[in-house]
């Protein structure tokens, strides 16, 4: 048995997760099955929002300790399916060592294009403004907003900003995109516009994983994602304050949401 093989096919398989949005326990969980096909006496994975730590033990054998530095993370419930998938498989014995790595290391980034993610990010916001009292114009505003937020972001992310920073400008062009077609069309509905234009932005899936990892006991990982979705909370707020004075110092700030 490659005990260095089975911790890097570890450490990758729990990078691979906690990068695409999953809990801290289960990350751990996954981890822990893969380090115990090695068969050593000792085999723990830690598991925090920021990085992986794990470590195998056997008499007889250097102790292999291996800390990965996990700083970009997103929502890909894709991937984490397919890490679990994987992992079952090799655990079963379904899957080789080597086959597991390599299907680890060649597994997709993304599951579909940027045009099918702009989409998606236009279609969002037309599904939220009937639920927020919206007719068939606020639907029509909010593919407008929508189209707005989908070139910010597609802008920021090939920039490589990330963040506070780009959550900040997304907000701020929804809110002043918002307000001008209400400028244009006065009859509009500028909070639904404003409204369903950043409901994509909001944190959903950091608040739900962070009072999963908390009734699992996980302090530490649950404390972190509440912090982070305070302040990815925060950059929405800040911009679309930004987004009304932007559009007040240009004339257009006289709308009453």
């Amino acid at each position: 048995m490659d005990h260095k093989l089975v911790m890097d096919v570890a450490v990758l398989a729990g990078e691979i997760m906690l990068k695409s949005g999953a809990e801290t326990y289960r990350v751990e969980d996954t981890m822990k099955h893969i380090l115990n096909t090695g068969h050593t006496k000792t085999a723990e994975a830690l598991v925090m929002l920021t990085g992986i730590v794990a470590t195998m033990e056997d008499p007889g054998m250097e102790p292999i300790t291996v800390m990965r530095r996990v700083e970009d993370r997103g929502t890909n419930i894709y991937r984490v399916m397919e890490v679990n998938e994987i992992s079952r498989q090799y655990c079963a014995g379904k899957l080789s060592l080597e086959k597991t790595y390599k299907a680890l290391k060649n597994m997709k980034g993304r599951q579909y294009s940027t045009l099918v993610y702009n989409i998606a990010t236009v279609l969002v916001p037309m599904g939220f403004a009937p639920l927020w009292g919206g007719g068939i114009e606020e639907i029509a505003g909010s593919a407008a907003v929508g189209c707005v937020l989908a070139l910010l972001m597609t802008v920021g992310k090939r920039l490589r900003a990330e963040g506070f920073f780009l959550n900040s400008v997304c907000a701020a062009g929804i809110t002043a995109a918002s307000i001008l077609i209400h400028f244009i069309y006065p009859g509009i509905k500028t909070d639904t516009l404003i409204i369903s234009g950043l409901m994509p932005l909001v944190p959903g899936m950091a608040v739900t994983n962070a009072v999963r990892d908390t009734l699992r006991h996980d302090y530490i990982s649950g404390g972190a994602r509440v912090l982070e979705a305070f302040v990815t909370a925060a950059a929405i707020a800040l911009g679309a304050g930004a987004g009304m004075l932007l559009m007040q110092m240009l004339g257009a700030g006289g709308v009453v949401l």
